[in-house]
């Protein structure tokens, strides 16, 4: 999360939300983080290490390009 938060601090990004939650049954995958952009679906990222977050970050929080290689989870 300090990776996430301070990534987003760095790019002077406004309209994000970063939130901490209990488990959600992908335990083993942890740590997770989800990108919701507005009008498309959430994709959960997981097994990440801080140097995977800023990339995942610039990549799809910013211009919308999914990381397919850390991609655990997305609604079909």
């Amino acid at each position: 999360m300090e990776a996430a938060m301070e990534e987003i601090s760095k790019r002077g990004l406004k309209d994000v939300s970063v939130e901490t939650t209990g488990c959600i049954g992908m335990c083993q995958n942890e740590p997770l983080m989800d990108i919701v952009r507005p009008g498309e679906p959430r994709v959960t990222y997981g097994n990440l290490k801080p140097e995977d977050v800023p990339r995942i970050i610039a990549d799809h929080l910013v211009n919308g390009n999914v990381v397919e290689e850390k991609v655990i989870g997305r609604p079909e």
